[in-house]
Formats: structure tokens, C-alpha cells, sequence
């Protein structure tokens, strides 16, 4: 059996990249809180373009953008049924008796590891595009039912 795996070298996203990822992941977790959209089926879906290299698939003019990944939200984070506008964690977190804060470290240590496989064959972040959604459609290829977006250049 042959092993497909790509050969790569990780790159660890810079503190300014990782400030950039968490501050947005935030506004839009909270936006689809605050509109009451956070449901079991909700994720965090997102694309990385990444200049200057051609792929055969999911190329664009300006390199290759990686196939969409996503997580669950629901494994991190669950709605107050008093407060729907308020995040809370998971009930295997609180089972754990873990906070908010550790939450947030293990959502987004994943959503960081994410990109950094799919940004490990540029040369440098810069210029590498980061668009992320977070909502609800009936499974992840399929139209969106509600969400919330955003696009960011790393650097």
C-alpha cells in the first residue's frame, strides 16, 4: 500500500495571524449567537487561498483554494435557552467543569492547526486569504441556510 500523504513541512501561524483568525472566529460565533442561529447543526466552515501555487483542482487565477473544512460548533459551544445571545460551552465541557476561555483555546488551537496544513506549502503567509463562515445548511456541501462571513488577508 502506498502512502499518499503530502510532503510538507508545517509553518506555525504567526502571533499577529493567530490574533487576526481568533478576533474573527469571535465576531462571527457572536453575530450567530446574538441572532439566535446557533443550533446543533451550526459550523465553522472556511477556505484558504493560497497565491502562487497551482494545484490540477480547485485552482483560481492567482493559485489554489483549498477544499472547504469545517468543525462542529456544537462540540464546543452550545446556546443559553434563557439567553440565545449568549455563547456557553458544550455540555462536555461544563461537564468537565472546564470555562469559556477553554472553549475558546480548543476551538480555535483545531481551526489554527487547520490552516496551518493548508497554508504549509507557501512560501510565506503573506498574502494567503482566509474566509471563514459560520451558520447552518443541511449538510456541508449544500446551500447555505443562514450565515455569517468573513475574508481576511493573513500577513
Amino acid at each position: 500500500m502506498r502512502d499518499h500523504t503530502p510532503d510538507f513541512k508545517m509553518n506555525e501561524l504567526s502571533a499577529g495571524n493567530k490574533a487576526l483568525i481568533r478576533q474573527t472566529t469571535q465576531q462571527l460565533l457572536e453575530k450567530l449567537s446574538g441572532d439566535g442561529k446557533l443550533t446543533s447543526d451550526t459550523h465553522l466552515e472556511f477556505w484558504v487561498e493560497v497565491p502562487n501555487i497551482q494545484r490540477p483542482r480547485g485552482t483560481f487565477r492567482g493559485g489554489f483554494l483549498m477544499p472547504d473544512s469545517f468543525v462542529f460548533i456544537s462540540d464546543y459551544f452550545q446556546s443559553d435557552s434563557h439567553a440565545p445571545h449568549i455563547l456557553k460551552p458544550g455540555q462536555s465541557y461544563l461537564d468537565e467543569g472546564l470555562t469559556l476561555d477553554h472553549v475558546w483555546d480548543d476551538l480555535l488551537d483545531e481551526l489554527y492547526y487547520q490552516v496551518e496544513i493548508f497554508t504549509s506549502q507557501a512560501a510565506s503567509e503573506k498574502g494567503v486569504t482566509l474566509e471563514l463562515w459560520a451558520g447552518n445548511r443541511q449538510r456541508p456541501e449544500g446551500e447555505w441556510i443562514y450565515a455569517v462571513d468573513h475574508k481576511v488577508e493573513l500577513g
